[in-house]
């Protein structure tokens, strides 16, 4: 089957069109071809000639089952099916082209579809949502179209799918799995969640796990001398190497002026870039190389590690306004030397030098380059080496530290020198933007001024250059953060995946995206993807991660989480959230204790750690005692008042109403002015609910959740949404409002809610929920039912 006609076709009732998009969506996800265009539902004779080339010519025919096409006795779907009924007449016995898909609860007995289709296995998604199993499965059909697809002539149990099948074995042995202290084997174990039964938590601790997860994909904290076991896991290599993949080492700084790192690291990630811009390359990323910098592994192991062919090594030297870089091309498993050479130039010749590099490199392993990938490369994104290198300070920040409020200030000030020192230097315009935008989208202090000044900087940035591949993923991480506009996020990466088809960074941002848009099967279809792509990335594993907790698919989170630590070693933060794995699936607190009895005294009782027990802690004595030994950690960022409303918690807790006061201080005050300033920061509403209801101020607490809520719903955001819902039920919960708060943990456990939190083993012990829940059989019920805790999609 030649390249050209390895294509799927989807036939579908219009009815069941939002179905047929998703699964178009999760393939191509996978880098299969699916002919689908629901623009082209009008008909006409252009168009019914160019879906009958269509069906002749595709390698899969895949007809959507459902209750519309059984309802309908006409539409031209039917045409569509006895199309390819009719092409299988030509075909060789055994090959599989016809492919049916049932999207509901379609009996397949008496079902009005061509006799032809009866032959051939079926397949069921339910509600029409794609599985990585079924991807997978097309995947494979394409490469083997010979295989047989024909029903078997004895019945046969159906086949669950893994999730559900293990779901059914943990059931069964439910009992046979406990251990001694109630907890249940590691085996079953999922993601931290939150680790104190109250609202405080649920808010911290949801922001406070993504910075564990950020931290993850940094450089590494000074770890301990013996963190908890966890079984080595090897990274994640592509099925077969390509010949024309590449892996760019970090470049060595070789300047005198050892401040000069930062441009070293600059010009490695604009090589990277550059080399991604050639279709016929596949580049691994700048976080899967980093690790390399000092490795004394031979190329071989190198290559093998990353799943590529040729290991590009290089170095920088700069002295005043003289710059050199040196490049040599290797291919790993001969060690041979298939390219080298150095460039000795002015500054100003800088992107000069990375044109070149990228040029020589596609030459030498005879790739060619359209006209496009040449302009792309070639273009110089300013003349003005000082704006240049303030561009570089800013992103060197963003590389090596956490993202807060004050890093990401500081890039704002390098951007804001850059763009000063060059107006035309569109890349810098497009990153100021989306530093202002990524504060709006937090719920930063003044986010109306934060998002006029992303405007101004991104409007530059698309004037200036709108076909830069900066600029567009720029103004897709704009509309992104800036507005939650998914759809129009979307059509500015899915600009960039045509530019650069092998971006592993698309495929994982359209997943986030998707994530957003509460299309979660194909965001873990394009997580995956990234990871196929790119299996050293620790960003897109932890990503991987927190997809797998919201699905409750905790088998799958406890394997992509011990991933995730192998690849940070010596990281507490990430070692701290894998023993906090048990808790949020099974109730175990045993191995969290674990790893906190691991620790040396000196990490014991440091910042970090301290910090960590003050929220593992169930003795509010204990957690207040913490507290008066360190009243805040700035390691997180964040602002100090979420930090004090979690440390009034432990008084309210404890009945102490006057320690509760004392401990808020001034905080809730100055929360009020702030939400008064600003009525649609979501953010500042949710922690002054919280203060609120730990004062007694009943009536306040609920208008400033209900107000919160508002701001963010489900529809809006299929991420934050449902977490200010959750926040919503704690609140009523904790003020008395026992419908409302049922009927709202009732609605979330059926959908995914991220950050954790949600599990029946945190409900259990959340004193917000119990204290007017405990003991109503319908909140029992919940909590028992097995369901509630198995995967949901």
């Amino acid at each position: 089957m030649s390249e050209a006609t390895r294509a799927v076709f989807l036939s579908y009732a219009r009815e069941d069109t939002e179905a047929a998009r998703r699964i178009a969506e999760a393939l191509r996800g996978f880098g299969v071809e699916v002919w689908f265009d629901q623009s082209e539902l009008r008909g006409g004779d252009s168009w019914d000639a160019k879906i009958k080339k269509q069906i002749r010519e595709c390698a899969l025919f895949l007809p959507l089952v459902s209750a519309h096409t059984e309802e309908r006795s006409e539409g031209y779907f039917r045409r569509e099916w006895l199309l390819a009924v009719e092409r299988t007449r030509d075909m060789a016995a055994g090959r599989t082209f016809i492919v049916p898909v049932v999207i509901d609860d379609t009996p397949e007995a008496g079902t009005a579809v061509p006799e032809e289709f009866m032959r051939y296995q079926w397949t069921r998604l339910t509600n029409g949502e794609p599985t990585p199993d079924f991807v997978t499965q097309v995947k494979r059909l394409l490469e083997t179209p010979k295989k047989p697809a024909l029903k078997p002539e004895l019945p046969r149990p159906p086949t669950l799918p893994p999730d559900f099948k293990r779901a059914a074995q943990a059931k069964a042995g439910a009992g046979a799995a406990a251990g001694s202290d109630g907890s249940v084997l590691q085996k079953k174990v999922g993601f931290p969640g939150w680790p104190k039964s109250a609202l405080w938590l649920a808010i911290l601790m949801g922001a406070f796990i993504g910075v564990m997860i950020y931290w993850a994909t940094r450089a590494p904290v000074p770890g301990p001398a013996a963190l908890p076991k966890s079984e080595p896991v090897a990274k994640e290599a592509p099925a077969a190497i390509a010949d024309k993949s590449i892996a760019v080492l970090p470049f060595t700084n070789m300047s005198e002026d050892k401040d000069n790192a930062f441009f070293a690291d600059g010009i490695h990630e604009d090589v990277l870039t550059n080399l991604a811009l050639i279709r016929e390359l596949r580049v691994v990323s700048r976080t899967s190389v980093m690790p390399y910098r000092t490795t004394a592994k031979p190329m071989k192991q190198i290559a093998q590690e990353l799943g590529v062919t040729y290991i590009l090594e290089g170095s920088v030297r700069r002295s005043g306004n003289k710059v050199r870089v040196t490049g040599q091309l290797i291919h790993a498993a001969t060690d041979e030397h298939v390219w080298a050479s150095s460039y000795d130039r002015e500054l100003t010749d800088i992107f000069t030098i990375q044109a070149e590099l990228s040029r020589q490199i596609a030459g030498a392993l005879k790739t060619a380059l359209s006209p496009e990938e040449k302009i792309l490369i070639a273009r110089r994104p300013t003349e003005n080496p000082a704006a240049y290198d303030k561009f570089l300070q800013a992103r060197d920040i963003f590389n090596r530290e956490a993202s807060n409020p004050a890093t990401r200030q500081r890039r704002a000030e390098l951007l804001q020198a850059a763009v000063a020192l060059d107006p035309a230097f569109a890349a810098a315009w497009g990153e100021l933007a989306v530093v202002y935008a990524h504060g709006t989208f937090l719920g930063e202090p003044d986010m109306d001024a934060l998002l006029a000044r992303a405007k101004e900087a991104i409007d530059r940035a698309v004037q200036l250059a709108p076909e830069d591949p900066d600029v567009i993923t720029s103004l897709g991480t704009y509309y992104y953060y800036g507005y939650r506009d998914y759809t129009r996020a979307t059509e500015q990466y899915d600009r960039f995946v045509r530019q650069q088809p092998n971006s592993p960074r698309a495929f994982y941002v359209l997943g986030l995206i998707q994530r957003r848009q509460g299309r979660w099967a194909e965001a873990l279809a394009n997580h995956r993807r990234a990871i196929e792509l790119d299996p050293g990335n620790a960003a897109y594993q932890s990503s991987l991660v927190g997809i797998l907790i919201s699905a409750r698919r905790w088998d799958e989170a406890l394997v992509a989480h011990r991933r995730l630590v192998a690849f940070r070693p010596g990281d507490l933060p990430t070692a701290y959230s894998l023993a906090y794995l048990p808790y949020t699936a099974t109730g175990s607190r045993r191995e969290g204790e674990q790893f906190f009895a691991s620790l040396t005294p000196e990490q014991f009782n440091s910042p970090l750690v301290i910090q960590l027990r003050k929220g593992w802690t169930r003795d509010r004595a204990e957690a207040i005692r913490l507290d008066k030994l360190q009243p805040y950690y700035d390691g997180f960022g964040g602002p100090r008042w979420e930090q004090a409303m979690g440390a009034a918690f432990s008084y309210f807790a404890l009945g102490d109403r006057e320690g509760t006061k004392a401990r808020l201080g001034e905080w809730p005050a100055e929360l009020r002015t702030r939400v008064q300033r600003e009525p649609g920061n979501f953010r500042q509403l949710v922690f002054l609910a919280a203060m609120e209801m730990v004062l007694g101020n009943k009536v306040e607490s609920r208008l400033a959740i209900d107000r919160a809520a508002a701001l963010m719903p489900p529809s809006r955001d299929a991420v934050d949404g449902p977490l200010h819902a959750f926040y919503r039920a704690l609140i009523y919960g904790g003020t008395g409002e026992k419908e409302i708060a049922l009927a709202e943990f009732t609605r979330l456990l059926s959908v995914p809610v991220p950050s954790g939190g949600m599990s029946v083993h945190e409900l259990r012990n959340n004193d917000l929920a119990t204290t007017v829940l405990r003991g109503d059989p319908r909140w029992e019920a919940l909590l028992n039912d097995p369901k509630n805790n198995q995967p949901l999609f």
